[in-house]
């Protein structure tokens, strides 16, 4: 055989089996429809990003980069045939590894997913990239492993010999058998070789939601919503936290996803019953509402808590002055279900609720019976001795005997007590009023001063000043009502209270000068003009006085009229 015929086989035989080896994988056609493409918007509407993903289940789980979704409050997919699918939920994240796994809503039963590959290619072994392409012909890149690594000792990073371009990040990296092994990542050139990474799949597929995930950088730079834990009680708590942080439709949607992944749980029922109240918009509402709770009754092993809810949510239902009107619940009914659940078990917050009940129904004496249960339990609090003090007020009770109560609810506060509870000083303070105890009053109105950091108002100054006259502590007297009229200079009340306080205590001249201003502040005031009067008697300027009188009359001062029959005859 001549030379020439010899290089005519070896170049047929070389030909031969390149083209062998160009020829696509048969699974190729069918795997590459697992591939699509995402794009995330912004909270205005905007284009934020756009890249690849692939899905990892028939379900609609997919995968793809963390970048991508980074202040995301949309985002949606589409396949290689062009349908347009959204991202419903966000199922987990590594930001460190630069990877998420979402919820695709489905339009179709089942989507095209790829195989997980069970065990981790060996090195030089021959892997493929599927890059996302609406195009007939079947592309695909191949190339081999260089290195494999680990990520926590479990999961797989590889190391991949072959240079990408952008499109062809976020892509699925198969084995020959067209099992996926991981996702592509940007590479380098090392040693003169065109290098990439690939994360392993099966720490993708791993990040999952846990309690305290809203909580984290990570899931809160994305504004999608959330799935839930994949565990039932971690599920619960994790709808706990969301209650406080999600709209109330993301959070209905989120009850409506533990609802269908646990049938059976019973507080799924009631917390959807509560939300579904809280965001009524018509009849029909509620009755979803109370068909849950009925719901959640059938199924609950403790009807009592079920029977508590129900009683709380017709509560809050009646005080919220609702615009629809919902027949069935009644404060009434309120009172019942409440009465339901302290039969199974007497528990101190099903006792407190009942007491608010009665309240609300101006039923007091019921109200300080069940505020008085309460108060004789581990969950006596300030709050609790505070309700039975209004109650007893409410009663027309002696105000001792409210004082007693709050000083218990004094003595249940944090000490030194801080600003937020330091209403309940004012409250005492008042009481000492009513019970003409003055010196004490002031003694509280200077705790309340002292908790709040001086941060007070006008008002204030006025009340203290009160006590402190009734005390006959008049230079403070006059020292908190001259605060007073700094603080609101335009309220005349105050500029005669401040000549009271100098009539009282023989200062007539300066009690004159602060009457004057009032007066040339409202003209029309007849107390200025029947005060000013009476200053004029003490200095003995009778005539004056009685023209003083005179105008207190014509601007319809009652009170003049004896003091014109004393002075003035």
């Amino acid at each position: 055989m001549n030379m020439k015929r010899i290089i005519q086989i070896l170049l047929f035989i070389v030909l031969s089996a390149h083209c062998i080896m160009a020829q696509p994988p048969k699974w190729l056609e069918k795997s590459k429809r697992a591939v699509f493409s995402i794009v995330t918007y912004d909270k205005n509407g905007q284009m934020l990003n756009s890249g690849n993903g692939f899905f990892v289940t028939d379900n609609g789980i997919g995968v793809s980069e963390y970048e991508l979704f980074r202040g995301a409050e949309k985002a949606e997919i589409m396949t290689t045939d062009g349908k347009r699918m959204p991202v419903e939920s966000i199922l987990g994240a590594n930001e460190i590894y630069d990877v998420i796994k979402f919820k695709v809503a489905i339009t179709e039963k089942k989507v095209q997913a790829l195989p997980v590959a069970t065990q981790a290619p060996d090195v030089d072994a021959t892997v493929y990239v599927l890059p996302y392409s609406t195009q007939k012909e079947r592309l695909y890149k191949s190339g081999t492993v260089k290195e494999v690594a680990t990520i926590d000792s479990k999961y797989n990073y590889y190391t991949l010999n072959m240079g990408l371009t952008e499109k062809q990040l976020s892509c699925p990296v198969t084995n020959v058998e067209g099992y996926v092994i991981g996702l592509t990542q940007p590479g380098m050139e090392k040693d003169g070789d065109k290098i990439c990474y690939a994360v392993g799949i099966n720490f993708i597929i791993a990040q999952q939601i846990s309690p305290l995930t809203l909580n984290s950088s990570s899931m809160k730079n994305i504004g999608i919503r959330k799935g839930l834990p994949e565990n039932e009680d971690d599920a619960l708590i994790f709808l706990f936290i969301a209650s406080s942080q999600l709209s109330s439709e993301d959070y209905l949607s989120m009850l409506n996803d533990f609802i269908n992944l646990y049938p059976k749980n019973a507080e799924g029922y009631s917390r959807r019953a509560i939300a579904q109240a809280y965001k009524a918009e018509s009849k029909t509402d509620y009755e979803k509402s109370a068909a849950d709770f009925s719901k959640a009754l059938s199924l609950s092993d403790n009807k009592q808590d079920i029977y508590y809810s129900i009683a709380k949510q017709i509560y809050q239902y009646n005080i919220s002055s609702p615009e629809i009107a919902y027949e069935p619940w009644t404060l009434d009914q309120a009172m019942v279900e409440v009465n339901k659940a302290l039969q199974l078990d007497s528990l101190s917050i099903y006792l407190q609720l009942a007491g608010d009940i009665a309240f609300v129904q101006r039923d007091y004496a019921k109200a300080l019976d069940y505020y008085n249960q309460v108060n004789q339990t581990e969950m006596a609090s300030p709050v609790t001795f505070y309700n039975a003090a209004k109650t007893k007020e409410l009663l027309g009770s002696d105000p001792i005997e409210i004082i007693a109560l709050l000083d218990s609810c004094i003595a249940k506060c944090i000490q030194p007590i801080a600003a937020d509870e330091a209403p309940y000083l004012l409250e005492r303070a008042q009481q000492y009023m009513e019970a003409a105890n003055y010196r004490m009053a002031v003694v509280d109105y200077d705790a309340y001063f002292t908790a709040v950091g001086g941060r007070v108002n006008d008002v204030f100054y006025y009340y203290r000043e009160q006590a402190a006259l009734n005390a006959r502590q008049f230079q403070r007297a006059l020292d908190d009502i001259a605060m007073a009229i700094q603080l609101n200079p335009t309220e005349s009340a105050y500029r005669i209270e401040e000549a009271l306080i100098n009539l009282r205590i023989g200062r007539y001249d300066e009690a004159v000068n602060q009457l004057e201003e009032v007066i040339r502040m409202n003209s029309e005031d007849g107390e200025a003009y029947r005060l000013l009067g009476i200053c004029q008697i003490q200095q003995k300027k009778t005539a004056e006085a009685c023209v003083s009188f005179a105008k207190a009359k014509a601007l319809g001062d009652e009170n003049v009229d004896e003091l014109i029959n004393k002075h003035c005859k």
